[in-house]
């Protein structure tokens, strides 16, 4: 090692003992858990019981559990309707805040939307099971208004619908933060670019579509991967709304992993699914990093 090298070593050593409590935090709370659930996820285990080795029979099990497939459908067909409209729609109205031509009317807005997130996702949940859903709730009053009763019913206790209930909650997916993102990258785009579009005759649409949506996709990979993220592990949102019914039509992994081990005393099982979705999220990370290019990237060519 030259005297150079060993001295950039040296100078780096405090860097490195500043991140090692971040490491070992995260090696305690997140990868030693996860580590523990992939070697109980070998075992048929009950909560204070013994532990009998099964190999790999709990991921086998799989093939023969109809809800584990119902539940995975579920959560793919959530999680796809997540990306979508969190991603459209905040967009879209990050581009309208950063039209407006008044600074003071660009913060105004910025904080009406960021307001809601104060109300916590549990009271939101609540709201929308009991008093926008429900039998005499919100949508079906309008509903009776508009002369359309017939089509009135109970929209998360209807086979039919109660998938299509969940994936409405939140409507109209203006989520504060994700605009503030997405505000945050149109704001970083040098002013030069835009008058550079101007002088090309790049207006509206055309310029949105064709350079800012380019210039912004470091912030649409980082909100997708978070996206995907939540919607494979979180089940709150079902267990609040439906708990999973009628029958299994609104069930998520997440969701059959908690009953799995907390109701039905199969730990192995519930381990077993948790690791399944833990390489699902790896994979589709993976892939949402190699396929969907920064606007760095694109600069550079690559």
């Amino acid at each position: 090692m030259t005297r150079f090298n060993r001295g950039r070593l040296t100078a780096a050593i405090p860097c490195y003992l500043l991140i090692v409590p971040t490491y070992a935090l995260l090696s305690l709370f997140t990868f030693l858990p996860f580590l523990w659930a992939f070697s109980t996820s070998l075992y048929d285990y009950e909560i204070g019981g013994t532990k009998q080795f099964a190999g790999l029979r709990n991921y086998t099990d799989f093939f023969s559990d109809p809800t584990f497939g119902l539940s995975m459908r579920n959560m793919l067909v959530l999680t796809l309707v997540a990306v979508i409209v969190n991603v459209t729609v905040p967009l879209a109205i990050a581009k309208l805040i950063f039209s407006l031509k008044s600074e003071h009317a660009r913060y105004f807005y910025r904080a009406l939307f960021l307001a809601p997130v104060v109300v916590p996702a549990t009271a939101m949940q609540m709201i929308w099971g009991n008093l926008i859903l429900s039998d005499h709730g919100l949508v079906n009053q309008c509903l009776q208004i508009l002369g359309l009763g017939s089509l009135a019913r109970g929209w998360l206790a209807d086979p039919n619908t109660a998938l299509a209930a969940v994936a409405f909650v939140g409507f109209p997916f203006a989520s504060g933060i994700n605009i503030l993102i997405f505000y945050a990258g149109l704001s970083a785009i040098p002013e030069t670019v835009h008058e550079a579009a101007r002088l090309d005759g790049a207006w509206g649409l055309r310029k949105f579509l064709a350079i800012d949506v380019p210039l912004i996709l470091s912030q649409v990979r980082l909100l997708v991967i978070l996206i995907l993220i939540a919607g494979i592990q979180s089940f709150e949102a079902v267990l609040i709304l439906s708990r999973g019914g009628p029958g299994f039509e609104t069930m998520v992994p997440g969701l059959w992993m908690y009953f799995n081990a907390f109701s039905f005393q199969k730990m192995g099982y519930a381990c077993a699914i948790g690791v399944v979705l833990f390489a699902l999220i790896v994979g589709l990370a993976f892939l949402n990093m190699r396929l969907v290019k920064s606007s760095e990237q694109l600069q550079d060519g690559r």
